[in-house]
């Protein structure tokens, strides 16, 4: 699995804790393997021009998905195939996610999970036009970030533990002296 990440927004951004996210829904979502997904973080200024051009709205957003032309069947479920070996871009905006963290009371780096869970549903065919799909939509990213949260304080735990256990045999070695 590709993914790459190219932070043009001048914010300094974890771009592994990005990386990690997207990889972690891509697998969950059962996607070809081989998939490959970019995604590029903009200034607001940038963004906003985005956002004018694709979706002729003024002002920045969030999140902006573009998946590839031949997107025919994505990670859904539902889907005949799995997922092609290009899923498109992810477009963010860690500047507009900034405020909306504050506003939600959340760090930016969950906001920008979130976006990424978000984003890359959206290349996988998922929408939240209607009331239905919004909320199949908005019920499986909650799903999948907080799975991915939960996986990333046991991998913590797990590391920490190591550590701790790292640090006993060290000092068992006395015991034998």
């Amino acid at each position: 699995m590709s993914i790459e990440v190219s932070n043009e927004s001048g914010m300094d951004v974890s771009e592994g804790e990005l990386i990690s996210v997207a990889r972690f829904v891509i697998e969950k979502m059962n996607v070809n393997p081989a998939a490959e997904l970019s995604m590029v973080l903009l200034d607001l200024s940038s963004m906003a021009d985005l956002h004018m051009r694709w979706m002729d709205l003024p002002g920045p957003t969030d999140v902006m998905s573009f998946p590839m032309d031949e997107l025919q069947s994505g990670g859904r479920p539902d889907a005949p195939e799995p997922g092609p070996a290009m899923l498109g871009d992810i477009v963010l905006c860690p500047e507009f996610a900034a405020k909306q963290a504050v506003t939600a009371g959340h760090s930016l780096g969950h906001e920008l999970a979130l976006l990424t869970v978000h984003g890359v549903l959206h290349l996988l065919g998922y929408d939240h036009a209607e009331p239905d799909e919004e909320k199949e939509m908005f019920a499986l990213q909650r799903e999948l970030l907080e799975e991915w949260v939960a996986d990333q304080v046991e991998a913590y735990h797990l590391d920490r533990q190591t550590e701790r256990d790292r640090r006993l045999l060290d000092k068992s070695r006395y015991f034998d002296e």
